[in-house]
């Protein structure tokens, strides 16, 4: 379904065969065929092979992807969805990862289906990946072993090593395969998952699968983009907060220093007024996604506080730099940003105490040590001579 929906989004078809050419095995072919689903129009992959038997190890697949001469992101998307399958198979059945022997997976049509979905997010040129909430069915599913639960291990397994939010459907059949999981698993970032992120469309694909759900499409859904607008698009983090009407001002104070410590990005504090107009505070914390879990819980410690919200966000930051000036003997290090040029209050702190005089001078000596120098460098780049014609 992956790999048909990337076909049907717009990768060519002869150029995702030619990578898949080069794995050297044959009898496979990839026909992919129109189909209606719930009235929606979609592309079914039609991978299909002749009888294959073999039970490949990890190891064996390593080889082939090795000698297989693909280009280095196709290469290293299949290797990480294949090593996430072993690892989690290895696991599950008590053995190690490159002696496991892949059953479903390791099949001619597996491999097809992993080397070529990833030979057709290279085809249309995809830097990233990413995912809503994955679903999941009930009940029980066949597989080598016998009856598993649905969803099956594997695929549990893999959606908790990828942090991926799931959701169950009371349909019962396999709504998420270990192949599918091992492809999110590998494709990506812990902190990819969720709504459609900030975008200009360029394409849209539906892969089908083969079963009928009622009154549902069995699809893939891909959307193809660009970032709108170009290099705008924000750094994704995560807000942490928690409402408060009982903390002592020692206490807040002191949250905001655990939390900073603990890896957030900035924290605050707003005054708020709360139900029945008690006074009280929000206290709010800035952070990387995957901090938010452990920012949530020292959030929640220091203050006793009952429940904690998580939002996701993006950060548009200005480029920056850090420089260093020398405010009499004592390094300061000043943040340089587009027009802008501010001390570490920190380090101006730190020499004030050294030199014996206030922060608020350190501050401007500092600031303006390092606007002399700019200038003057910007001096000594007009002085230089023109370069040579030709």
């Amino acid at each position: 379904m992956a790999l048909g929906s990337l076909l049907d989004a717009g990768a060519d078809l002869d150029e995702v065969r030619a990578l898949l050419g080069r794995l050297g095995v044959q009898g496979w072919s990839v026909e992919p065929e129109p189909v209606l689903q719930a009235g929606l129009a979609a592309t079914q992959a039609g991978v299909r092979v002749r009888d294959d038997q073999v039970h490949r190890t990890f190891s064996a697949i390593e080889v082939m992807l090795a000698d297989a001469g693909l280009p280095p992101r196709v290469h290293e998307r299949s290797l990480a969805t294949f090593l996430g399958l072993a690892e989690v198979e290895g696991a599950l059945h008590r053995r190690p990862p490159a002696q496991v022997h892949f059953h479903e997976v390791g099949s001619l049509d597996a491999i097809i289906d992993i080397v070529g979905t990833c030979a057709a997010l290279e085809v249309l040129g995809i830097d990233e990946v990413r995912a809503s909430a994955v679903a999941t069915g009930t009940g029980m599913v066949r597989a080598a072993h016998g009856l598993l639960p649905n969803p099956a291990p594997a695929t549990v397994a893999l959606l908790a090593r990828a942090g991926a939010p799931t959701f169950g459907r009371p349909d019962t059949v396999e709504l998420t395969t270990p192949t599918g999981a091992a492809l999110v698993a590998a494709l990506v970032p812990p902190d990819g998952f969720g709504p459609l992120p900030c975008l200009v469309p360029t394409a849209v694909g539906y892969g089908a699968g083969t079963r009928h759900l009622d009154g549902t499409p069995n699809v893939t859904q891909v959307v193809v983009g660009t970032v709108d607008p170009p290099g705008a698009q924000g750094q994704p983090l995560a807000v942490v907060e928690a409402n408060l009407d009982d903390a002592t001002g020692e206490v807040l104070g002191h949250t905001l220093s655990s939390l900073l410590a603990a890896g957030a990005v900035d924290a605050w504090i707003t005054p708020s007024t709360m139900k029945k107009g008690r006074p009280g505070h929000v206290v709010s914390a800035l952070c990387d996604g995957a901090l938010a879990a452990q920012l949530a819980a020292v959030l929640a410690e220091e203050t006793g506080s009952l429940g904690v919200r998580v939002t996701r966000v993006e950060r548009v930051a200005a480029d920056r730099r850090l420089e260093e000036v020398d405010v009499g003997g004592v390094a300061v290090r000043v943040k340089v940003s587009p027009g802008r040029v501010k001390a570490e209050f920190d380090d101006a702190a730190h020499a004030a105490g050294v030199l014996r005089r206030p922060a608020r001078e350190v501050v401007q000596l500092a600031e303006e040590t390092w606007r002399r120098r700019d200038r003057s460098t910007a001096g000594d780049r007009q002085l230089l001579p023109p370069p040579e014609a030709g």
